[in-house]
């Protein structure tokens, strides 16, 4: 069984005791251990500010750039056995391993190619200059600095290469040191990848940092300079938020929590028709792909009242077509559960969303899995319910089931009245609509479009070209209002934001334009 390294002041520390177990969900076998006792938070805190942020800091957004680039290639490198570790140790199928692991390089890439498109520079404009007097002469400027911390990056158990490499990649462009904390019951494939990057050589010291276990007192020693972006549960961002340290020292803080995402079927799409078979394809994948652990994952459907029984009827056999098992069988196409806890709490989600709604697709229990010993395996078929015809329970805008299941709710009326209904859920992360009528999107965009943090559009004319709702492309924000967390990752340089501080450069024109690197 291995052991995960954590990896600080520039080496690797191995515990000695108070050992996690990780396993393989599709068997239930150990396959690594990982523990974070014996190390000194507060030297890991320093070694990342004062060498890695220094380091970063005098280096321009080419150089940085050059370094994400490096990064990417070397993790690519490696692409085949990070796959294996996906596999092995989150129950992925392969497809499920690639949408993580290339969404992790590719980020990487894109910050990159950012980076050198920036040049020789090493801090960024914000905007345009602006006349502050009675002439030019006296001029502003904004302009964003990296901070003087370190960035702690907490991701979440379903994404162990994206989540970290999404986080990285803009922290480290913006010029901050990072010290990555994944989820320990499927921290092997981030370690493995941090493993990698130091045995490239490819970062100065005290730039990258990896924690494999609890942080102890890390978070209690975050300052003004330090970032904290967390991605998993509203009850742990809650806990978060409220650090006494945190809140006295206004230290920034990026939350990214549940989502009871929503994909609402215009009432122009006519039953067989291109946009038709868009959404059912969409909101197919969105309840697989991963088994259903995604944060884009879609959890409510939202369809006209007079399409309810054909796109069950449709929807029914798409998801018969799942093969459910352990994915190194070559016939399954959809995975485990990631933990014992995941399951049981997806089973008992199920059995609480049955009380108000009814399950005209799956079981909602256990199963066992093709490929996987009898009894073993935390297994669970797609389920799908159907809400009552008013939706009025609560309970289906306020649970999310983290898993492969979703809810149709049947509705009438125009697009401000399915708004409403969406908005509901208390903010999300992305919402998609379905249809081939503007007047549609402009009217939903305007009664719904504050509640998420991105509508995603399906329609006719660009279905070749759409990814899925639950991509999270690196050009577009990722974050939502609300229950979603209220915070933003990705963006393009919108992402640089969460790591720089902005500053008003107020003075004379030439000064402050050669200060920004505006000036010609």
């Amino acid at each position: 069984m291995k052991t995960l390294k954590s990896y600080v002041c520039g080496r690797w520390h191995e515990a000695e005791n108070g050992f996690a177990t990780l396993v393989n969900p599709s068997t239930e076998d150990a396959v690594a251990r990982a523990s974070s006792q014996g190390m000194d938070m507060a030297a890991t805190l320093a070694h990342a500010r004062d060498e890695g942020g220094a380091a970063l800091r005098a280096m321009t957004f080419a150089q940085r750039g050059t370094l994400l680039k490096a990064i990417s290639r070397a993790l690519h490198e490696h692409r085949e056995e990070l796959l294996d570790i996906s596999m092995e140790n989150n129950g992925t199928t392969r497809s499920g391993a690639k949408f993580d692991v290339d969404g992790a390089t590719g980020t990487l890439a894109f910050y990159a190619a950012l980076g050198r498109d920036l040049g020789e520079r090493r801090w960024l404009a914000d905007g345009e200059g602006v006349q502050l007097g009675r002439t030019s002469r006296f001029w502003g400027q904004h302009v964003l600095m990296p901070r003087h911390g370190a960035a702690v990056l907490i991701n979440a158990f379903n994404f162990p290469a994206w989540g970290f490499g999404e986080k990285a990649a803009a922290a480290l462009l913006a010029g901050m040191p990072i010290i990555v904390k994944p989820a320990t019951s499927t921290a092997w494939l981030t370690a493995r990848c941090m493993e990698i990057m130091v045995e490239a050589g490819i970062l100065p010291a005290g730039v990258i940092s990896l924690i494999c276990g609890p942080t102890g007192d890390l978070l209690s020693r975050l300052g003004t300079q330090d970032v904290l972006a967390f991605t998993g549960s509203a009850a742990t961002a809650l806990k978060l938020r409220g650090g006494e340290n945190l809140l006295k020292n206004s230290t920034r803080v990026n939350i990214e929590a549940d989502s009871l995402n929503a994909a609402v079927l215009g009432r122009d799409v006519q039953p067989g028709s291109e946009t038709w078979n868009l959404c059912l394809a969409d909101v197919a994948r969105e309840m697989t792909q991963k088994t259903g652990q995604k944060c884009t994952a879609v959890r409510r459907i939202f369809v006209p009242q007079a399409s309810v029984d054909p796109f069950i009827k449709v929807m029914g056999e798409r998801l018969n077509e799942e093969v459910i098992g352990n994915p190194r069988d070559r016939s399954v196409t959809m995975g485990p559960l990631a933990t014992a806890g995941q399951l049981e709490d997806a089973v008992k989600g199920v059995a609480r969303l049955a009380e108000v709604a009814e399950i005209v697709h799956g079981s909602g229990r256990r199963c066992d899995g093709v490929g996987a010993p009898a009894g073993k395996g935390y297994f669970m078929g797609p389920v799908l319910l159907q809400a009552r015809p008013d939706a009025s329970d609560p309970v289906i805008h306020e649970l999310e089931v983290f898993g492969p299941v979703a809810t149709i709710i049947p509705y009438t009326g125009d697009p401000e009245a399915v708004a409403a209904a969406v908005s509901r859920g208390g903010g999300s992360l992305v919402t998609s609509l379905f249809t081939d009528d503007q007047a549609e999107v402009e009217s939903f965009l305007a009664a719904a479009g504050a509640f998420t943090g991105r509508l995603y559009v399906g329609s006719a004319k660009v279905a070749e070209q759409m990814p899925g709702s639950g991509v999270a492309l690196p050009q577009s924000q990722h974050g939502g209002p609300g229950r979603a967390g209220g915070g933003a990752e990705l963006g393009g340089l919108r992402a640089l934001e969460l790591y720089s501080q902005r500053v008003a450069l107020q003075g004379n024109r030439p000064m402050i334009e050669r200060a920004a690197g505006t000036g010609k």
